[in-house]
């Protein structure tokens, strides 16, 4: 399984509820900040973006990053900091 940071920024229409459940569909995921999320899944970042860009206007942003081993926060809470570390330590083994 592979981790991925996914960011968006939805501009004009902001359709938040299709997009929350394109990625929560995805099983594991935690929602990290405002705009960002984290997911666990065997797909490659090109298919999760396909994915989430099918509920996306044309003036939306987004990023699809992938995590390993290592990463770094603050201000996030006890549930997130915990789901992360352990994320990261399997996506490292």
């Amino acid at each position: 399984m592979s981790l991925y940071q996914i960011s968006y920024d939805l501009r004009k229409q902001r359709n938040y509820d299709a997009l929350y459940e394109r990625i929560k569909a995805y099983g594991n995921w935690c929602h990290a900040l405002e705009s960002s999320w984290v997911i666990s899944t065997p797909q490659s970042a090109v298919q999760v973006r396909d994915n989430l860009r099918q509920v996306l206007d044309s003036d939306d942003g987004l990023l699809v990053t992938r995590l390993s081993g290592q990463a770094a926060w603050y201000g996030l809470s006890e549930t997130v900091s915990t789901w992360l570390k352990t994320q990261l330590e399997s996506a490292a083994a």
